[in-house]
């Protein structure tokens, strides 16, 4: 195999070559920034229950995943596309409770957006926000369900863009790791095929 490797160098070197370039735009990464919100769905406010968040119940996280479902489908990611809403974004549920709050009771929402500047990205997280806010009202009104016994959608977390730039000793790794991945058996390869085209030619 070395004595294969050492025939093929330049194809070792071709992949060297390549992986120097990614190398350079690991060193080199485009800034992006991505901005963060936290939503929750309430229950209605009822002379019996007068504090929302002493009120909520595991339905409520069901309907607002529901609405995350909507979102994600096909027919909603065009929605979205329509809104303005282009580049990732994530709608993620925040239901593992803490020492307070028991598991999948709290229907809170993490909404993530990324764009190429701070604004960009809060903007979208905003418009995702009111289309999440959207549907759940279509869902109510579908149901016929009166204005005094809907639940509603509380910011709790309004959007924050922070830079996002990665780590550069990771994407050098990875660089080389693929160089390494990628090379050496493209060098066997070559050097089979040639060795092969050798015998026939011979032939």
């Amino acid at each position: 195999m070395v004595r294969a490797l050492r025939r093929r160098w330049y194809v070792l070197f071709l992949a060297m070559v390549l992986a120097a370039a990614g190398a350079y735009q690991v060193l080199r990464p485009s800034v992006t920034y991505l901005s963060t919100a936290i939503v929750v769905l309430k229950p209605p406010v009822t002379g019996s229950q007068p504090n929302q968040l002493a009120n909520l119940q595991p339905p409520l996280a069901a309907v607002s995943y529901a609405a995350v479902q909507q979102l994600g489908s096909p027919a909603g990611q065009a929605e979205l596309r329509a809104a303005g809403v282009t580049g990732t974004h994530r709608l993620i549920p925040r239901n593992s409770g803490t020492s307070v709050t028991p598991r999948y009771l709290i229907p809170s929402l993490q909404i993530q957006a990324e764009q190429s500047g701070p604004a960009a990205a809060d903007t979208a997280v905003r418009k995702v926000i009111e289309l999440y806010t959207k549907h759940l009202a279509d869902l109510q009104t579908e149901q016929g369900i009166p204005e005094a016994a809907r639940m509603s959608v509380t910011l709790l977390v309004p959007p924050n863009a922070v830079a996002q730039t990665g780590t550069k000793s990771r994407g050098l790794a990875g660089s080389v790791l693929l160089a390494g991945i990628a090379g050496v058996p493209a060098a066997l390869w070559t050097d089979q095929l040639l060795a092969r085209r050798a015998r026939r030619a011979g032939d």
